[in-house]
């Protein structure tokens, strides 16, 4: 089998001639080791065997978006031209040998509010030193933004064509946060989880406002890219330790539920991502009618037993997961071969839908070591043999 038959079998639950690897974020993201870009880390020569090892022996999973990014930090300084956002919403970027930062200011309602993120020199990652929302007040202010300012340019042409150019090599998955990750991370975590805790009234009203333009974009690519995977990211926002399962029910259960639907009604798989602890979350994940599970991490970043998943939930659920970037990292190339081989053991145990080997994150320094590139190797070798 070609990759692209294998990962297709995989979701619609048809035999495999052996799992599938995907190496995450790596071949699956944008990483362009030839950007000459000072904060590009994947320009560094360490990472080119890493990246091309992923595009050329894992099943490429292509992680891509219909839209623009949809984040308030996100927005560039191009986007300033849309002028509903122009009058809300002043973004300027500065930037020094090491930092780039981005300042956001929002002025609604009478009341002004800033954001600040950071990213550094040597590591692929952005830190919001400084969140947009700090108060009930802020919320309130917020919620006075007209719909027009988060209004998406819908485009599907850059997914086909992605499909296009991977051929047989693999699938493009379509990426899209829920109404929580919208909301959630206007605040810092500790904001956020008081308010959706005490002010569940003022929170659903934020999560309906995010719900707007998040089911109309996914109504369309859905409809427009049909029969796709696609993955939804935000879920574990509402897990423990940071909103008691009842929470999950109502903050993820009731705005995921209808994103699920659009996608199955269209022949796509629903794929929901959520780290953590997931075990008392598991029965409400298959209630709203997903087709797959990521990463599933094991104790001591989560709660759950890959095997205990395939036994309960495996015949309707296709699992990724579940090797941490940590022991990609750290573990000796014998210790991870026997981690890589129970992972292969339990996710095709018994009777199931599918598996695909993949880790939990992947690596965001400049520098890859030769430790973590002969893990690496390990992954696909003992899958393409099992």
């Amino acid at each position: 089998m070609n990759s692209r038959e294998r990962l297709m079998a995989t979701l619609t639950g048809q035999p495999v001639d052996r799992p599938a690897v995907s190496f995450y974020e790596i071949g699956g993201l944008a990483m362009d080791g030839n950007d000459p870009d000072p904060f590009n880390v994947y320009n560094d020569p360490s990472w080119q065997p890493l990246l091309d090892l992923a595009e050329q022996q894992t099943d490429l999973i292509r992680m891509r978006s219909a839209v623009r990014a949809n984040s308030h930090e996100s927005w560039s300084v191009k986007d300033d031209a849309d002028s509903a956002r122009r009058e809300f919403f002043t973004i300027k970027t500065i930037e020094d040998e090491k930092h780039r930062w981005v300042h956001t200011e929002l002025n609604v309602a009478g009341r002004t509010m800033r954001s600040v993120s950071r990213r550094d020199l040597d590591v692929d990652t952005i830190w919001m030193t400084e969140h947009l929302l700090k108060t009930k007040e802020d919320l309130e202010a917020y919620l006075q933004l007209p719909d027009e300012v988060f209004t998406e340019t819908i485009d599907i042409a850059p997914l086909l064509k992605e499909e296009q150019i991977l051929g047989d090599r693999g699938i493009v998955m379509v990426d899209t946060e829920d109404p929580l990750c919208a909301a959630a991370t206007l605040f810092s975590m500790e904001d956020f989880t008081v308010l959706a805790m005490t002010e569940k009234e003022l929170f659903h009203k934020l999560l309906e406002k995010c719900a707007k333009y998040i089911y109309a974009r996914t109504e369309k690519v859905a409809r427009e890219f049909p029969g796709r995977l696609w993955r939804i990211y935000g879920p574990e926002y509402a897990c423990s330790p940071f909103l008691p399962p009842r929470l999950f029910n109502e903050y993820v259960v009731r705005y995921v539920s209808p994103m699920v639907k659009m996608i199955k009604q269209y022949g796509g798989f629903a794929r929901i991502h959520v780290h953590g602890r997931i075990n008392d979350v598991l029965d409400m994940i298959m209630q709203m009618g997903a087709d797959g599970i990521d990463p599933i991490e094991p104790s001591p970043q989560g709660d759950a037993r890959l095997r205990d998943v395939r036994e309960q939930y495996g015949k309707d659920l296709v699992l990724f997961g579940n090797i941490e970037i940590s022991e990609i990292e750290l573990l000796e190339k014998d210790d991870f071969r026997r981690l890589v081989g129970q992972a292969l053991e339990d996710g095709t145990y018994g009777d199931g839908r599918g598996f695909v080997l993949m880790p939990s994150a992947s690596p965001f320094g400049r520098k890859i070591s030769d430790r973590t590139l002969g893990n690496y190797r390990i992954m696909v070798e003992m899958a393409q043999k099992y």
